[in-house]
């Protein structure tokens, strides 16, 4: 059966008569969103190197600490973002307008109502988050500071998180594009303001976030109401196929399924830290070496979001395989161009990472590891665009309950005798069994 399902979208690839979609197209909603992508690990840079030139070494681990923990959070409300492309993108392909502006106005009052508990929590949340790290008493000091002026950009970035999922639903990705890089430019700016200016330190660096994430929220409101999207008016209810509960129930399965993702690399640092120090930051450089491949594989899951979800929408299972098709040859094109790249340059790029000449020494042992990840986990990136634009959501959360559960705590388990080697081979194992469940439900997804 899962033969079947990659022989059908190679066949659809090659002999495909009526061309509805091309890969110029492709890449016009995916390099946008590549674009975007990359720009975001220039924020952090930014924001370590406002505070690495001040005077004393614990701001810079306040700011690393504070902002490990709004990653993990806000990495979790991710589903906000993802939901809202898949029905946005099945709206638009039925031409329904009136249902994607519903879609909008309810998944931002959504949105809202988790920012405003967030806020509400955040004494707790804050206690939580602080005593599961191990930092210093002027870290924590510090990072608390941090912690409780961050929790206030909570509303604004949940609901960019929403317009970003529309815009890119809309098949709007320059858009997308340019919103990122206003939140992101502005905070660059802000930071160098406040703290090379002002003076103010990790405060400064925190203030900053939460001043560009309203910035970004007035620019999105511009955006779309470029879309025509009425903010006050009401949609006609009979024009739109699904209802608040069905979306409540898409986020669910959406964030079990993130939480899933976030439990396995957050197990795989700490399983990486009971092995010693010098493990625990090879681990990291090299994860790095994913990080930097999902930008990329990213962009054509966003490609893939908008064109399998307006094919759902228009009941075009043509173009729902073609631009599956198309998505999978330039996904797969560039995961086999990361894994020569880690393989030719693989050494040189853990020294410009590090120059901790045990680190770099015990990172080159993991590195084969990486060499072939691009290739293993490019079909579990592919497919989660797929199960978006789909609305595949049930499916999306078995098939990661499976391969977290069943595959790579039970691989971790027998392979501890391994090592970090075992605990390198537990964790592809589980992007390899994501590609292929998911894979086990593609004939049915795309079959006529």
């Amino acid at each position: 059966m899962l033969a079947r399902g990659f022989f059908v979208l190679y066949w659809v690839s090659v002999f495909s008569s009526n061309s509805t979609i091309s890969h110029k197209q492709i890449w016009q909603l995916a390099g946008p969103m590549i674009l975007a992508n990359i720009s975001i690990p220039l924020l952090g840079i930014v924001d370590t190197a406002v505070v690495g030139h001040l005077d004393a070494a614990h701001y810079v681990g306040a700011v690393a600490v504070g902002t490990l923990i709004f990653s993990f959070l806000f990495w979790g409300f991710g589903f906000l973002r993802m939901a809202t492309t898949g029905i946005t993108a099945q709206a638009v392909g039925r031409l329904d307008i009136p249902g994607s502006h519903f879609i909008l106005q309810k998944s931002l009052v959504l949105a809202l109502v988790i920012a405003l508990l967030l806020i509400l929590l955040q004494t707790p949340l804050s206690m939580l988050a602080f005593s599961l790290i191990d930092s210093s008493e002027q870290v924590r000091t510090l990072g608390q500071s941090y912690f409780s002026i961050r929790i206030w950009s909570s509303p604004a970035i949940l609901a960019n998180y929403v317009i970003l999922g529309w815009l890119i639903g809309q098949a709007d990705t320059r858009s997308a594009l340019w919103l990122v890089l206003i939140v992101n430019i502005s905070n660059i700016i802000l930071d160098l303001v406040f703290v090379s200016v002002f003076e103010m330190a990790v405060e400064g660096v925190a203030i900053a976030s939460v001043i560009a994430e309203y910035i970004g929220l007035l620019f999105a409101y511009f955006l779309i109401r470029r879309h025509h999207f009425p903010l006050i008016k009401t949609t006609e209810k009979n024009t739109i196929q699904f209802n608040f509960l069905s979306i409540l129930n898409l986020h669910g399965n959406i964030f079990i399924r993130t939480l899933c993702l976030i439990f396995c690399f957050g197990f795989f640092t700490v399983q990486g830290a009971k092995q010693g120090d010098i493990t625990l930051a090879a681990n990291a450089i090299l994860l790095h070496f994913i990080t930097f491949m999902a930008f990329f594989l990213d962009g054509f899951a966003n490609a893939t979001e908008v064109i399998t979800g307006k094919a759902v929408g228009a009941e075009n299972k043509a173009l729902l395989r073609q631009g599956l098709s198309y998505a999978a040859i330039w996904s797969l094109a560039i995961a086999a161009l990361f894994s020569l790249s880690y393989s030719l340059f693989g050494s040189n790029i853990i020294r410009l990472l590090t120059s901790i000449p045990a680190v770099i020494t015990t990172a080159e042992q993991y590195l084969p590891w990486l060499i072939i990840a691009p290739l293993i986990g490019v079909w579990s990136y592919l497919f989660d665009g797929l199960f978006i634009g789909t609305m595949r959501s049930r499916e999306m959360r078995n098939t990661m309950l499976f391969s977290t559960f069943f595959c790579y705590f039970p691989a971790w388990y027998f392979l501890q005798s391994y090592g970090n080697h075992g605990l390198w081979f537990a964790l592809l194992l589980f992007l390899t069994a994501r590609g292929i469940s998911q894979a086990y439900y593609l004939p049915r997804i795309i079959s006529k």
